[in-house]
């Protein structure tokens, strides 16, 4: 049994020196080393905090930037139209309380009760908008920080993950499945 377990070690032993021996000779093959930044997605989270579309920017994805500033910007829009009839309607409705009467005609034929709904209504929309406006900011900086981490992955065309079509021998059916490649 000692003597199985040492020529086990033995075998084990040289297997990993010709192992080390031909791996060296492939690193010094043809690989490129790229340098890392760790801190290239906190910058670009920071750029996007500071000023949205920053962060895209800096990843070079100027493609994105109209999309943030129109997501903001359409949120933004519909924020203040929004606040400009919640206050119409609450103002006619504290007209009415007071007794004053209303310069339009449209507002007058409103019941105070419908007055009242028309206000949470649009105080609802307005919070809504809010919400987004601040969603859209957050979605701003973690797509500049994502993207900023898988930019830095290594991605060669010498590694592949494929779907394949595989014929089974034993029921002479096509297996479908994926496959990873990875060429030398």
């Amino acid at each position: 049994m000692q003597n199985q377990l040492i020529l086990l070690f033995l075998f084990l032993g040289l297997t990993t020196i010709f192992a080390q021996g031909k791996s060296k000779n492939i690193l010094n093959d043809s690989l490129k080393s790229e340098t890392i930044d760790p801190l290239r997605p906190a910058k670009a989270a920071f750029y996007s905090a500071v000023l949205p579309g920053l962060g895209q920017i800096y990843n070079k994805k100027y493609w994105k930037v109209p999309l943030v500033y129109e997501a903001i910007g359409t949120s933004t829009y519909f924020y203040i139209d929004n606040q400009k009839k919640y206050n119409l309607y609450r103002d006619e409705y504290k007209n009415r309380l007071e007794g004053k009467k209303s310069d339009s005609e449209f507002l007058a034929r409103l019941s105070e009760s419908q007055l009242t709904s028309a206000q949470k209504e649009y105080q609802r929309y307005r919070d809504l908008s809010a919400l987004f406006i601040v969603g859209f900011y957050v979605l701003n900086i973690i797509d500049a920080n994502i993207d900023a981490a898988l930019s830095q992955f290594n991605v060669d065309e010498r590694l592949a993950f494929k779907p394949a079509v595989i014929k089974n021998d034993i029921t002479f059916k096509n297996d479908f499945g994926f496959a990873v490649n990875y060429s030398f």
